[in-house]
This record gives structure tokens, C-alpha cells and sequence, in this order.
């Protein structure tokens, strides 16, 4: 009997001292998906080198302007370089899909479901004026962002029900469902982290040019405004030791220079004006860098492999036109994008078609969908075209000449209502002919632009083509007020909250979003909600092919090209690591190398 109360009351204070299940335990990192690479005592990050010496400083060259310190408004164009001086929770690597490691946070926590998650911060953590990084300043900034930020940062924060303080440095975000998106928790994660104390002083709401306090490894050292901008390396940087950062941000100084011109900005760099530029034109990469310094190797030019997603560079029609709102309009017009022929004689044969928003990656939909994937659409058959079920997506016009392309397009637009009359494509009856203009930024893209618009002349549509300065883009793209634009939208291995905010419906009708093409599509926001809920990375793959179908059978863009790797034309006075990541190729790595001084630009 004695021994019979003894077991019981060993077995009860075992359950009660055991673990609950899906109790949360503090971690050094979170993985969107399955474990974390790096354990809680590594040292660096494969794709660094520990030991790359600190000093010396890199240029680089940008695009445009900036009237803004700001990176967390809409409004006003910020300056690049916000990473170097902003700092969120965790961090992200560039190794995995999607995993976060310990930054300004020491440790996270969350629970099996996802309902919350539990960040305990760094003690030593500090912002640029000496003050510790605080519960407070976390609280200050989910608070500000959530009210006062860019459209993504209010659509993510307000899905946190509350907030708890269980200990000095730590607090906890209790979010809105018992299963909710499990995204929050990283997203939480990657949430910049302001000073409560600079913006008691300081109207966060108002575009600035007078530096802001951060924490991060630079600080803002000169500001020529819409010209350039110098970081400083910050020699008392806290978080400098750390595993994450160790063997990065290893120039003394980085500075952006500004170009309103690209033939510019080339040209600049010829000259040794800059040091390294990321070549995405496939006509400048064949033409414009036969020069001197490449022959004799004081510069290099490289093509580094990466296995990310193509992301989708478009033509994008804003479907809140209304020339633009019939599905079968836009099928028709997609017709007149000779890829081949633009590919051979502009691209020099460089690209690859897109054909999925998620190419050069598992996550690309292919063939017909079937099994998990059919499953999933089933529920919205009734509201998606017959075909997305019948045959693989292939851009419009893949594959055929122009004028059996154009005789295509002519066909479908029949079937909508247009007829050519007098030359001009218009509706049936009396109405208007069809006019519209492609907005652009980028000279580069004109060229191609033009060549779409020559082919949609031959169906009797006036596409005029407008470049534009970078302002004025923005705040036109900002409140949709273009009938066309060029963009792109990068994507990671790991897409999750962010796709609402580029095809969500209540994207469509909030200013400041990525929803260009104004997309308002239940199966879209069905698919999005399954793709922040999926636990198994089997599943998740299924679920973004499946979104992936119902966009591109939707005829919102028309699809450009890709590259599969990273051209980088650099002056040859700079190591890098030697593993380049599976994301491609992250500059923060590499560093001035001393035995290339003699080299001169």
C-alpha cells in the first residue's frame, strides 16, 4: 500500500514537473518551416569569412532620389541603406528559406500553435545615443508602426491581440486566433526597432533629412540630399561579436551615390566614380562593359549562381481601369509581347521566359494541378477559368509568330466586345478607341516597352510609353494612378504574409500596397490564408503552386524574363567569401582587400 502511494505520487509530480505540450521554450532562432542549420553555439555563418579584415570603404550607385531618413513612411523616397542602421529582434540568413536568428533579442519563444511569441532582449543592446535598447522601445515601436507606418507594417502589427511583460527584458505578443497565421511570429521578429526616446522629440510622421537614432552597425555620417549619402562603420557597435554579424559590414564607410540617368551612371562607373554595381540589363551586361580596366583586370565581371525565385518582372495591368477589368482584354493584349524576338535582338539572348512568379525553384507550378494541389482549388473552381484545370500555364503568345500571336489577340478581342474600325480598336457600337500609356522609371525599359507598343498599334491600340522621374513614379504607383507600369516583385523561398500585400483584396483598395494590378480574387485570399497556416513544408509547396496558378491564369501581368544568376561588375580591390548562399550574393560579406591597394581605379 505504502509503495502503491509512493508511485502515485512520483507519477503526479512527474506530470506536473514535465513540459506541457506545445509548451514554449527559449531558442537561440525560429525556422518558418521544420529545424533551424545553425545550433545555439555556432560561431559564423557559412557564407562569411570570421576573419575578414575591417576598413576601407565602398561606393555604390543608385537610381533616382531621396528626399527622405525616414525608411518607414509612405511618404517622401527614402535613401538606401536602412539595413545599416535600423535593427529588428532577429535576423534573418540568406543560407535557408526562412529562418531568424537572435539580434537585438537574446533568445524567442513560441508555443506549438503559434498563438504567441516571446522575445527576451540583449542586456547589452544600445541605440547610437548610448541608451539601452528596452521593453518600452519595442512596445513604442509595434505601437507607432502599427498606427503610423507603411501599409504592411499596419497590416501585420494589428493582428497582435495584446501584449504581456512577463520579465524586465522580455515581452510577449499575444496574437488574434488559438491558430493563427504562423508567420506572426517571425514576422514579429523582423519588426525595426525604433528609440522611444528619439521620438519624443522627433514627429515621427514627417519626412526628415536629419539623421534618426538607430542601433545597427552604421551610423549616418554625411547627407547631400537627393545626390548621396555616407555611412560610417560605428566602432562601438554592440551587437559587432555576435555569431549573426560576425565576418560582415567590414567597410569603414559606405556611400550611395545618386544618377537620374543610367547611361550615366554607367558611364560614372567606367570612370572609377563608384566601385560595384549589380548588372540587371542583359544588353549592358553584352555591350557596355568592354573597356580598359576589363581587359587588363583591374575590373572583374562575374555571373554568381543563386537558388531563389525568379520573383515576377511584368508589364502590369491595373485592373481597376476599366479597359482592363475583363479578363479576356487582358489575355488578348498579352498576345502582342514578342519575347523571342526581344530576347534575340534587345536581350541578346540572356533571358528566360518567365513563367511562374516562383521559377528557378520548387515552388514554381508545373504541368497540371493534381493531387493536394487540385484539392485545393476545388473549393474555387466555379470562379476560375476551365483552363487553369486543363493545361499548364504558358505566357500568351509562347511559341508562335507575331502575326498568328496578333490574330490570336484579335479573336479573343472580338469575343469581349472590340472591333477594329477605322484603324482603331474599339468597342462594338460607337465607343472610343482604345488608348492607354505605359508608365515607366527606367530608360532601360523603353526599348522593350516600345516594341510591345509597335505590336499592340497592329491590333488598332494607342499605347503611348512615358518615362518619368522617380517621385513622381512613386506617388503615382502609390495611388494606382497609371494604366501600365514595369515592376517587379521579388520573391523568397518562404512567401507568406507579404503575398496578401501584393494580391490580397484588401491590398486592392489601400493606398501604398504592391497590389498593382488590383487584384480582387477569393481563391488568392483563400490560398494566402492556407499558406500562412501550413505547418509541413510539403504542404506550404502545394499551397503557393496553387496561388501561384490562380494568379498567372488571371492575365494580371504580362510576364517578362529572368536571369539565373547574380552579375556583379566590381573593381578587383575587394575578397569575398567563397561560398556564395543559396539567396545569391550578399555584399555585407565582402571587404576592402589590403593586398589589392596597389590597384587603382
Amino acid at each position: 500500500m505504502i509503495y502503491r502511494c509512493t508511485l502515485a505520487t512520483l507519477l503526479l509530480v512527474s506530470l506536473l514537473s514535465a513540459p506541457m505540450a506545445g509548451a514554449a521554450r527559449p531558442s537561440h532562432g525560429i525556422a518558418m518551416h521544420g529545424g533551424l542549420k545553425y545550433g545555439a553555439d555556432f560561431r559564423h555563418l557559412d557564407y562569411v569569412d570570421p576573419d575578414a579584415p575591417k576598413g576601407g570603404e565602398l561606393r555604390r550607385a543608385v537610381r533616382g532620389t531621396f528626399d527622405n531618413l525616414n525608411p518607414f513612411l509612405i511618404k517622401g523616397v527614402p535613401a538606401h541603406g536602412r539595413h545599416l542602421v535600423f535593427e529588428s529582434l532577429l535576423k534573418r540568413t540568406w543560407d535557408e528559406p526562412f529562418s531568424l536568428y537572435g539580434l537585438i533579442a537574446e533568445t524567442v519563444e513560441v508555443p506549438d500553435d503559434r498563438s504567441s511569441v516571446t522575445f527576451t532582449l540583449r542586456p547589452e543592446a544600445r541605440f547610437h545615443d548610448g541608451r539601452p535598447i528596452a521593453v518600452e522601445d519595442v512596445v513604442f515601436s509595434w505601437e507607432t508602426l502599427k498606427e503610423k507606418g507603411r501599409p504592411n507594417h499596419r497590416l501585420y502589427y494589428k493582428q497582435v491581440r495584446h501584449i504581456e511583460r512577463p520579465g524586465e527584458r522580455t515581452i510577449r505578443f499575444v496574437f488574434d486566433a488559438a491558430s493563427p497565421d504562423r508567420e506572426l511570429p517571425l514576422i514579429l521578429g523582423l519588426m525595426p526597432i525604433i528609440s522611444k526616446s528619439y521620438y519624443t522629440g522627433v514627429e515621427f510622421e514627417k519626412t526628415t533629412l536629419v539623421p534618426p537614432v538607430g542601433s545597427g552597425p552604421y551610423r549616418i555620417e554625411k547627407v547631400d540630399a537627393g545626390r548621396s549619402i555616407v555611412y560610417r562603420r560605428d566602432p562601438d557597435y554592440w551587437g559587432r561579436e555576435l555569431a549573426v554579424n560576425r565576418g560582415q559590414h567590414n567597410f569603414d564607410r559606405v556611400r550611395y551615390d545618386y544618377y537620374r540617368d543610367g547611361d550615366v551612371m554607367i558611364e560614372a562607373f567606367k570612370a572609377g566614380e563608384y566601385d560595384l554595381r549589380l548588372e540587371f540589363s542583359g544588353q549592358r551586361w553584352a555591350t557596355a562593359y568592354d573597356f580598359p580596366a576589363v581587359e587588363d583586370g583591374r575590373v572583374k565581371l562575374e555571373t554568381l549562381p543563386n537558388g531563389r525565385p525568379s520573383g515576377m518582372t511584368a508589364l502590369v495591368f491595373n485592373s481597376r481601369r476599366e479597359i482592363f477589368a475583363d479578363r479576356r482584354v487582358r489575355h488578348a493584349l498579352a498576345h502582342a509581347f514578342d519575347f523571342a524576338s526581344i530576347n534575340r535582338t534587345l536581350l541578346h539572348g540572356a533571358y528566360r521566359r518567365t513563367r511562374s512568379i516562383f521559377d528557378n525553384s520548387e515552388l514554381g507550378s508545373r504541368g497540371v494541378p493534381q493531387g493536394r494541389e487540385l484539392a485545393l482549388l476545388e473549393p474555387f473552381r466555379s470562379g476560375l477559368p476551365p483552363e487553369l484545370f486543363e493545361k499548364p500555364y504558358r505566357p500568351p503568345g509562347e511559341g508562335g509568330g507575331v502575326r498568328a500571336n496578333l490574330r490570336a489577340a484579335k479573336r479573343i478581342l472580338a469575343g469581349a466586345g472590340w472591333v477594329v474600325r477605322d484603324g482603331a480598336l474599339r468597342r462594338a457600337g460607337d465607343g472610343p478607341g482604345m488608348a492607354f500609356e505605359i508608365l515607366l522609371v527606367d530608360p532601360a525599359n523603353e526599348k522593350i516597352a516600345l516594341a510591345f507598343a509597335r505590336n499592340l498599334r497592329r491590333l488598332g491600340v494607342q499605347a503611348r510609353v512615358r518615362t518619368v522621374d522617380t517621385p513622381q513614379f512613386q506617388n503615382r504607383r502609390n495611388t494606382y494612378d497609371f494604366d501600365m507600369i514595369v515592376y517587379r516583385w521579388g520573391m523568397s523561398l518562404s512567401p507568406g504574409n507579404e503575398q496578401a500585400f501584393y494580391w490580397g483584396s484588401k491590398a486592392a483598395g489601400q493606398e501604398g500596397t504592391r497590389n498593382y494590378p488590383g487584384i480582387r480574387n477569393p481563391a488568392v485570399d483563400g490560398l494566402i490564408k492556407r499558406m500562412t497556416e501550413a505547418r509541413e513544408r510539403e504542404v506550404f509547396v502545394d499551397v503557393v503552386r496553387a496561388m501561384d496558378r490562380v494568379l498567372l491564369w488571371g492575365y494580371y501581368f504580362v510576364p517578362l524574363y529572368y536571369l539565373q544568376g547574380d552579375r556583379v561588375a566590381y573593381w578587383n580591390r575587394f575578397g569575398r567569401p567563397a561560398v556564395t548562399p543559396l539567396y545569391g550574393v550578399v555584399i555585407d560579406a565582402w571587404w576592402e582587400d589590403p593586398a589589392k591597394e596597389a590597384i587603382k581605379r
